[in-house]
C-alpha cells in the first residue's frame, strides 16, 4: 500500500504526519478496532473519501462506516458506564454487534450492550434487542407486569409477538425467548400465563405507507424564477440567478440557503395548513417491504400534531426527525403528520421524452 494521494479539497492533509501516522497504523492493523474507528474518523474529518482510505490502508468503504459507528456506540456506553468486563470484551471484537445499536441513546446503548454481552447475543440477536428497546421506548406507559429494564424490553416483545401466533411451536420458543430475557419475576409471571391461556390476540396491521407516483410528463412541472412586476429595470432581470433543477424532483435552488420542490394540486397538499417537504431514502421509511431503494419526498403537514393509529408522523428521536408509525398514543410530541409520500416518475429513457420525433418514427 502507498501513502493516500493529495486530497482535491484538502491538499495539504496527505503532507500532515499525524495523518500519515494513522494511515500507517490502519495498514499495519495496529491496536483496537476502536481506535481503527477513531482513526477513520479523523481522517475522513480531514477531507479524506472512503474510497481514498481504502486504497492507502486496505479497510473497505464499508468496513469504514462499521467500525467508525460501532466506535461511537463504543464511546456512549464508556460515557453512560457500561460495566468494565462488558468494555473489556468490546474493545477487542464486536464492532458489527454495537453497529447495531447506532439508533438507541447513550443509555439504551450501555443497557444493550450489557444484555448482549450477558447473553452472548451475535448481530441477528443485537439487531433484535435495539427493535425491541425502540419499540419499547414509544409506550406511553409500561406494560402491566414488565418493568424499564433492558431485559424486559425484549421479554416483553417476545410475550407480544407470542400472544399474536397460534402455532404452538412458535409460540413456545417465544415464550422461552421471553423467560430468557425477563428481568423481573412479575415479567416472568405475564410470560408463564401463556403457557395455559391460549388465547390469541391478532395483531394490527400497520397502514400503508401513503405512497403516490408521478405518471405523467404534466405532473413534472419547471420552475421558473419570478423576476417582479412590471415597471422593471434591466437590473432587476440581471439579478436573478441561474436555476438548475436537480433529479429526479425537479428541485431548485438559488441565492442562499432557500430550495422549492414543484408538487402537483393533488387535493391532499391543497387541504394541507402548514405543509413541508423532507427529502430522504425509501429505505428509511417504516414496514417497507421493498428492498428497492430510491429517493423519495415525505410531505408533512406541520399542523397535524394529534395522534390517530391509522397514520405516520414525524417525531424526535435523539435530536434527529423520525418517521414512525405510533400503534398507541405516545409519550412525545407529535412534530407533524405524513400526509404524502412521493416516488419519482419511471423514464425508460430521458431523451425519448425530450424529443418526441423519435417516438413518430
Amino acid at each position: 500500500m502507498t501513502d493516500l494521494p493529495p486530497n482535491a479539497q484538502n491538499p495539504d492533509t496527505s503532507l500532515n504526519a499525524d495523518a500519515q501516522e494513522l494511515l500507517r497504523k490502519l495498514r499495519q492493523k495496529q491496536g483496537n478496532w476502536v481506535e481503527w474507528g477513531i482513526a477513520i474518523a479523523t481522517l475522513q474529518k480531514s477531507g479524506y473519501n472512503p474510497q481514498e482510505i481504502f486504497e492507502a490502508t486496505g479497510f473497505e468503504p464499508i468496513q469504514q462506516n462499521q467500525v467508525v459507528v460501532g466506535a461511537q456506540v463504543y464511546n456512549s456506553i464508556e460515557k453512560a458506564g457500561a460495566s468494565e468486563a462488558t468494555r473489556s470484551h468490546y474493545s477487542t471484537r464486536g464492532s458489527d454487534v454495537l453497529y447495531e445499536l447506532r439508533s438507541l441513546s447513550q443509555e439504551e446503548r450501555a443497557a444493550a450492550a450489557e444484555l448482549t454481552f450477558m447473553h452472548k447475543l451475535d448481530v441477528d440477536g443485537a439487531k433484535e434487542v435495539a427493535k425491541a428497546m425502540k419499540d419499547y421506548s414509544w409506550l406511553r406507559t409500561l406494560p402491566e407486569g414488565f418493568s424499564a429494564h433492558v431485559g424486559d424490553a425484549v421479554a416483553y416483545q417476545a410475550w407480544k409477538l407470542a400472544r399474536q401466533n397460534s402455532d404452538l411451536a412458535e409460540r413456545s420458543r417465544l415464550i422461552a425467548k421471553g423467560l430468557r430475557f425477563a428481568h423481573t419475576d412479575s415479567a416472568r409471571k405475564q410470560l408463564e400465563q401463556l403457557l395455559v391461556d391460549f388465547t390469541v390476540v391478532p395483531k394490527r396491521p400497520a397502514p400503508l405507507l401513503p405512497f403516490y407516483r408521478f405518471d405523467s410528463e404534466e405532473e413534472l412541472p419547471r420552475i421558473l424564477p419570478l423576476v417582479g412586476k412590471l415597471p422593471l429595470k434591466p437590473q432587476d432581470l440581471q439579478a436573478v440567478p441561474l436555476i438548475t433543477a436537480a433529479e429526479p424532483f425537479q428541485i431548485v435552488k438559488f441565492a442562499g440557503e432557500q430550495a422549492w420542490v414543484p408538487l402537483p394540486g393533488w387535493q391532499v397538499l391543497l387541504n394541507a395548513e402548514d405543509p413541508v417537504v423532507i427529502l430522504a431514502n425509501s429505505d428509511r421509511l417504516p414496514n417497507q417491504a421493498s428492498n428497492k431503494r430510491e429517493e423519495v419526498l415525505i410531505v408533512v403537514d406541520r399542523a397535524q400534531r394529534q395522534w390517530d393509529a391509522n397514520s405516520y408522523f414525524v417525531v424526535e428521536r435523539d435530536g434527529e426527525l423520525d418517521i414512525q408509525w405510533l400503534e398507541t398514543e405516545p409519550d412525545i410530541s407529535i412534530l407533524g403528520k405524513v400526509i404524502v409520500i412521493v416516488r419519482p416518475k419511471k423514464i425508460l429513457d430521458e431523451e425519448v421524452t425530450k424529443e418526441p420525433w423519435l417516438i413518430d418514427e
